[in-house]
């Protein structure tokens, strides 16, 4: 059967090479007679895996000397109470609700100590990304938190906020490798994998080296940073055959240039869909100009059985996943950096072509 193009916003569309690959691999890796699922995580051919995954992101992201990284299992979402368990040591931190993770974040972490919303956009239904210059952040603060791209409304920040002396925390699951960002300017940057890396299951970490070691006493073992970055994060077993596929994701993009190359690549898409969608008779984008996420274009035509109808004829002609998420309905494009320019130009001829049947 001929491969659609998958538009879901995660689990996400791997590129087809990086598919391939694993396929000719999935019985015997390399001379080894084995498969990657079946090694032991100890074993030297493993812990080459492993070290070549590691070394690959550390390169792709320009990341420094200072910091570590850390596969950890869980997804991003255990990361919500890992950030305060690991970092909150005088039980006060300052978050910017501008999106459901970010709102989810928070509320996990009032679990454990005091939580200030320094900025929302709740109340406008998230459509935009609160201004950085005009956040005051609190000075007592353990650190900072942030959601760099909003998957559910389609927006991003497009600059990072300076918090100082604050450590500044990003959950940059849906945008990560997408577009360059300066490590130095966050303490801590975790992702889920299943957008731009990888299959589901893996979080991405990295932590500046001085944030470890202040973990609450009640942090569950495998929680806890420091002593992960102790057992270079084996302290069990890691997610062996998911840091594999990271491999093989990260040598497909390094092979196409890097993240600056896919950033070209991602502008390039999103202005195509913009661009048709701002012209529409029918579809319009309800997020902001100024804060339009690269990865997720949500769009509506305000008539929630069109929209429906949009889906249905849209997977009918190859493209699937298009629905938007359940708490606000519509349309959602996620076109991260395994979607062909092919993928979005398809969407726009069948947008064309519903527009034109249902004016």
């Amino acid at each position: 059967m001929e491969r659609v193009f998958n538009f879901s916003a995660g689990p996400a569309m791997i590129a087809q090479s990086v598919l391939e690959k694993a396929q000719n691999e999935l019985v015997s890796y390399a001379d080894k007679g084995m498969s990657v699922m079946e090694m032991s995580h100890r074993s030297s051919m493993y812990v080459d895996i492993f070290n070549e995954t590691k070394a690959l992101l550390k390169e792709l992201m320009n990341v420094p000397d200072d910091y570590e990284i850390l596969f950890m299992q869980g997804g991003a979402t255990l990361q919500f109470s890992g950030v305060p368990l690991n970092l909150m040591v005088n039980g006060k931190a300052d978050y910017v609700d501008s999106g459901n993770f970010a709102h989810l974040a928070a509320e996990e972490a009032k679990r454990y100590g005091e939580v200030n919303i320094v900025a929302s956009s709740r109340e406008d239904n998230y459509t935009y990304v609160p201004a950085i210059d005009q956040i005051r952040w609190n000075a007592d603060a353990d650190y900072a938190y942030i959601t760099t791209n909003n998957t559910i409304y389609g927006t991003r920040y497009t600059a990072i906020p300076d918090t100082g002396a604050i450590p500044l925390v990003a959950d940059a699951s849906s945008n990560i490798l997408s577009e360059e960002l300066d490590v130095t300017k966050f303490g801590v940057i975790f992702a889920g994998a299943q957008k731009n890396i990888d299959p589901a299951g893996l979080c991405i970490m990295i932590i500046r080296k001085d944030l470890m070691g202040k973990q609450n006493a009640l942090c569950p073992k495998l929680m806890n940073w420091a002593l992960q970055s102790k057992n270079d994060s084996m302290l069990n077993t890691p997610n062996t055959y998911g840091i594999y596929m990271a491999k093989l994701g990260f040598e497909w993009l390094k092979d196409l240039g890097g993240v600056p190359a896919i950033y070209q690549q991602n502008v390039y898409k999103a202005n195509l869909l913009y661009d048709f969608i701002d012209n529409s008779a029918l579809f319009t984008a309800p997020a902001r100009k100024d804060c339009r996420s690269l990865m997720n274009v949500t769009f509506v035509t305000g008539d929630a059985d069109k929209d429906a109808a949009f889906v249905k004829f849209a997977a009918a002609n190859g493209l699937v996943n298009l629905k938007g998420h359940r708490s606000v309905g519509g349309m959602r494009a996620s076109i991260y950096n395994a979607m062909p320019v092919e993928g979005v130009q398809k969407l726009i001829e069948v947008m064309k072509a519903f527009e034109k049947e249902n004016r």
